[in-house]
């Protein structure tokens, strides 16, 4: 396989900027949104205070996650010259790997301390979810078990940018937790998880040389295919008990994204490897932000 063409290298900031992956961001933002409009459309009384809290947190979490990712996998041995993904920061030699670590755990204590003014406003719940959400946030690339190196990373996905990011963000707004949420947060996080299947489908000859064991090196590329296929059309399919659980949601209106979602779908079926899939995982990230915001617009659409 052809390796990675040399990388002009940036400015400081402009690496920093690159480490924090900028173009998958919208991924702890989405499903924030779609919690917080949920609760409106019910209770009609927004609380913007908890919400855009919660919605930093959740940005910083993920910044935090893919920072000390980006220093953990240089430090053991991935991100090679054979990689297709965008350049990392600390492997290209753009950013100290120590300073990279000092930023995701300075990121990460920031969360938490947000996290208290959370606690406060939701009680215990909100602190078991934001306390395991770190976690993760941690254990995604660090400890004996990275959950990054394991078949179980799209499950994690799912529960914390879907299930905890929307259910905990609906509990902060409403005051209450819900089945409604919960389903959304499923199906937002659904395409989250299509995020990481990308990434690791692109990723997989690279993984594989550092001792890896993701889903989508257990599925094979045909098996990976058709699991992304699953994923971007299962949210549309949670609709029907969506609608049944938020009737006053207009969440019928979310099946507007369909159509990208079957052209993130075809182009994923016929992408060879390489730097194409760069492109669908960005493609995918943008196709949960549409599907995000149409959820938002029916919640609204009453509020």
């Amino acid at each position: 396989m052809d390796g990675s063409a040399p990388v002009k290298p940036p400015s400081r900031l402009s690496a920093w900027f690159l480490a924090i992956r900028p173009q998958t961001l919208s991924m702890s933002i989405a499903p924030v949104a779609a919690g917080a409009c949920l609760a409106l459309n019910v209770t009609g009384k927004p609380r913007p205070a908890p919400v855009i809290a919660a919605a930093l947190a959740a940005a910083l979490i993920q910044i935090g996650t893919n920072l000390y990712n980006d220093a953990a996998d240089h430090a053991q041995g991935g991100d090679g010259p054979a990689r297709w993904g965008p350049p990392r920061a600390t492997a290209q030699g753009w950013l100290d790997a120590r300073d990279v670590v000092r930023a995701a755990l300075a990121t990460l204590i920031a969360a938490a301390l947000l996290g208290v003014g959370l606690v406060w406003a939701g009680g215990w719940p909100i602190l078991a979810i934001g306390a395991m959400a770190l976690l993760c946030g941690l254990g995604y690339s660090a400890g004996p078990y990275p959950i990054s190196h394991s078949p179980f990373g799209e499950v994690f996905v799912v529960l914390f940018f879907g299930l905890a990011a929307v259910g905990g963000t609906y509990a902060l707004a409403a005051g209450e937790y819900g089945l409604a949420p919960a389903v959304a947060g499923v199906a937002i996080g659904l395409f989250a998880a299509a995020v990481l299947t990308v990434n690791n489908h692109r990723d997989r000859e690279e993984d594989a040389r550092t001792g890896r064991h993701t889903l989508a090196m257990a599925l094979g590329p045909q098996g990976t295919r058709a699991l992304y296929a699953a994923m971007v059309f299962a949210p549309f399919a949670l609709l029907v008990p969506l609608e049944r659980l938020a009737p006053s949601a207009h969440v019928y209106l979310a099946l507007l994204a369909l159509p990208a979602a079957a052209f993130m779908a075809a182009r994923m079926a016929r992408e060879p490897e390489g730097r194409g899939l760069n492109r669908i995982l960005a493609g995918t990230a943008r196709l949960q932000a549409l599907f995000a915001a149409l959820l938002c617009l029916g919640a609204l659409w009453r509020a």
